[in-house]
């Protein structure tokens, strides 16, 4: 009998946060192949995914374990415990009680006894699955009650700070004007009041070879991504009308804090969705201006007559 290993160190671990992260891993490993040899198998391959949720399908490891398993190339999957393998009540029914069987695939959790073989321990896995997803759900709620206080608070909890800024090196929660960024949101401010189109605006940065956002901040070394930096690189210098508009309507020039414009769905989707304004957090004075306050709100009179000229 060949079994396959599978370890997972997931993002909502809180040993993640100790110096010992890779540790939990191996000491997963050991675990495991001690069980496997006390039991007579052979290992067929060890797959680990590291800082992924046990909510997330699409984790590479599992996916190439599951592929693996599908064609038959070991008949037994070891993991420390059930949650390792997912938190997801959905995975549980479609690979535990559904695929795993037709494939011939015993799953065991060698912690939690979890055993597929098993039948009198269907109701323990449905019951471990359920309270694995409560524990998500739970956490999710946590975490996101901390962020808000957090943004109420005027801490910057974003990955990276808006063009214009960076993260202070001092307090990583704010943001100091960059003197490079910012001059540019400075030229497109005044030239936007002297009567230049945001059409006009993007093509003159352009022709004047300034680093649109996106690739600016990798030039500073960020690993910023975004869909629109998957451009060629011929093109990734040019600055779109979109970009243009983001920078003119966002009052985080004026040194106020907007933060919680947009949420998760639910904690077992990734995709966001946008909240109406009176949900936003709105803190003022949390950073120096790069634009006053003024100048923004003759900006936003003008985008708001040429927008009505339009219709």
């Amino acid at each position: 009998m060949k079994a396959a290993i599978y370890c997972r160190l997931s993002v909502e671990d809180e040993d993640k946060k100790s110096q010992r992260a890779s540790e939990s891993i191996l000491n997963q490993q050991l675990l495991l192949t001690d069980y496997m040899k006390l039991h007579g198998y052979d290992l067929y391959a060890i797959y680990v995914d590291e800082d992924y949720s046990g909510l997330d399908s699409n984790r590479p490891a599992f996916c190439q374990m599951i592929e693996d398993a599908k064609h038959g190339k070991f008949q037994v999957i070891l993991c420390k415990t059930q949650s390792r393998f997912t938190r997801d009540m959905e995975l549980v029914e479609k690979y535990l009680h559904h695929l795993f069987p037709l494939w011939g695939i015993r799953f065991i959790g060698v912690i939690d006894g979890v055993d597929t073989d098993e039948r009198r321990n269907k109701k323990a896995r449905q019951i471990n699955g359920l309270i694995n997803e409560w524990y998500c759900e739970d956490l999710s709620e946590n975490i996101r009650a901390v962020l808000r206080k957090k943004m109420e608070d005027g801490q910057f909890i974003g990955s990276f700070a808006c063009y214009g800024y960076e993260k202070s090196k001092e307090d990583k929660h704010k943001l100091v004007i960059d003197p490079v960024a910012s001059n540019v949101v400075k030229k497109i401010y005044s030239l936007y009041l002297d009567g230049y189109s945001m059409r006009q605006i993007s093509q003159l940065l352009t022709t004047e070879q300034i680093p649109p956002p996106s690739l600016y901040k990798r030039q500073q070394g960020l690993k910023f991504k975004a869909p629109y930096t998957n451009k060629p690189p011929e093109k990734q210098h040019i600055w779109s009308y979109n970009t243009i508009k983001r920078i003119l309507k966002n009052p985080t020039y004026t040194g106020c804090l907007v933060q919680g414009c947009e949420q998760k769905i639910s904690y077992k989707s990734k995709k966001m969705i946008h909240l109406p304004k009176e949900r936003w957090i709105i803190v003022p004075n949390t950073h120096p201006a790069i634009i006053k306050e003024d100048d923004f709100l003759l900006v936003q009179e003008l985008l708001k007559k040429k927008r009505k000229t339009k219709h």
